[in-house]
């Protein structure tokens, strides 16, 4: 079965401009175009006078320069922070400490796992150094001058992801929960399926009108979007099903089949998003493994 998945990619992006994409919002793209990241990192700027920013980016001087430019004769209040992979918070220290601002975010990487501790286990990719000035909740309401931003835990990419819901223009930022280029990667540890898909269906419950993901265009019909993620999703795990059926129980040999169409170079990323599968379905019970579920792991169908 093959899911039709709405990607817009027919987008081009000026790095160093800031663009006006709404009454309320800007956007500066980073130059870190990459096969996860799409055409770069886009940070958002609320408001006009006395702004918010979401997602000041990654440490990159020319996108910092280019997001100062923009800001210019303004006073930042509030910077909001999605989650910590290192394309999204760690410009939020220089934009801190030349504005003053305070900033919001679920918490430090690894924050949302269950039962976390100080040896919690995260990925390579996280800004470790980054903690919130003001830890943020589901629900939590953010108001600026002009401005009002709902909270919306959102886990899954990361155990700490947060979406930002500016209320005057139902507009989500949905940061790489929904991205709009392509579906997001789920990377065990701190990526967990079993979060994500909750935190998809939660979406299908809310009534914004349009999505700004951090990772692409704007998604102007966000409801369709999102189901065609859960199917895709639902379509993973009906492969995977499939090749232990016939016989393939280890990740490795899995991917091959599964990703043909893919370039061999995602193949780690693909066993990560494989594995997090996995470990949802031995969580339900559709699979077994021997011990705690693992990237080499042998699984066999229940």
């Amino acid at each position: 079965m093959a899911v039709e998945i709405p990607y817009v990619r027919d987008i081009k992006f000026d790095y160093g401009a800031c663009d006006e994409v709404s009454p309320l919002i800007r956007r500066v793209v980073a130059e870190n175009p990459s096969a996860f990241t799409y055409m770069g990192t886009g940070t958002y700027i609320i408001g006009h006078g006395e702004v918010a920013v979401v997602d000041p980016g990654p440490m990159i001087g020319a996108h910092v320069e280019a997001l100062l430019r923009a800001l210019e004769g303004e006073t930042v209040s509030h910077i909001l922070i999605t989650h910590t992979h290192s394309d999204h918070s760690p410009a939020a220290k220089p934009l801190k400490a030349l504005t003053g601002a305070q900033t919001y975010a679920f918490g430090p990487h690894g924050a949302g796992q269950k039962h976390a501790s100080d040896d919690v286990q995260v990925e390579e990719d996280g800004d470790m150094e980054f903690v919130p000035d003001v830890e943020v909740r589901h629900g939590d309401i953010i108001e600026g001058d002009g401005w009002t931003v709902e909270c919306v835990y959102t886990p899954g990419h990361t155990s700490n992801h947060m979406c930002f819901a500016l209320q005057e223009e139902k507009a989500l930022f949905s940061g790489d929960h929904v991205m709009g280029w392509s579906t997001s990667v789920v990377s065990p540890p701190d990526g967990n399926m079993e979060q994500y898909m909750a935190s998809l269906r939660l979406l299908l419950e809310r009534d914004d009108e349009i999505y700004w993901p951090t990772h692409g265009p704007a998604i102007k019909d966000p409801k369709p979007f999102v189901r065609a993620f859960i199917a895709h999703r639902e379509d993973r795990e009906r492969q995977i099903l499939a090749q232990l059926e016939a016989g393939r129980t280890r990740i490795q040999d899995m991917v091959p089949i599964m990703y043909a169409a893919v370039d061999k170079r995602l193949y780690p990323a693909a066993a990560r998003s494989v594995f997090a599968h996995m470990e949802h379905l031995v969580a339900r019970g559709l699979v077994r493994v021997d011990g705690k579920p693992t990237l080499g792991a042998e699984y066999r169908r229940v």
